[in-house]
């Protein structure tokens, strides 16, 4: 039995990902798994999730740059959740979300509204010259 058939794959063979910035403990993001991700992952030190909506494998930092490196993979105690503890790479601060913003949860429940409460720390069209 393999490592792999430990984690509890969804209906789609999927498993949700959060990665977690090992220094500061932020939540930085949240992606699905495939087998051959997290395969892809434990073996090469960094970040390769499934897109849902490229319906491919995707290695963080591709176009962006911004790779995240990672130090330690924790499933909880379900077998259903990977947590990825990573340095993000590519900025000071690492830059993970897609907005150009360190972390994807900028955005914060207020007064019956989600208030933007994160800076913009580079431009994506300056991030993502390369695919436009």
């Amino acid at each position: 039995m393999s490592w792999l058939d430990d984690v509890k794959w969804g209906d789609q063979g999927l498993v949700p990902a959060i990665a977690q910035e090992i220094s500061s403990g932020d939540v930085l993001m949240l992606a699905y798994m495939n087998r051959d991700a997290l395969m892809q992952t434990a073996a090469s030190g960094e970040a390769v999730y499934w897109s849902r909506s490229r319906q491919r494998l995707w290695r963080k930092g591709e176009e962006s740059g911004h790779i995240q490196k990672v130090h330690e993979l924790r499933l909880d105690c379900d077998n259903d959740v990977v947590l990825l503890k990573v340095t993000q790479m590519g900025h000071d601060p690492g830059i993970a979300c897609h907005t150009g913003r360190h972390a994807c949860f900028f955005k914060l429940y207020q007064d019956g509204a989600w208030k933007t409460v994160d800076p913009v720390l580079k431009d994506p069209a300056k991030i993502y010259v390369s695919s436009q």
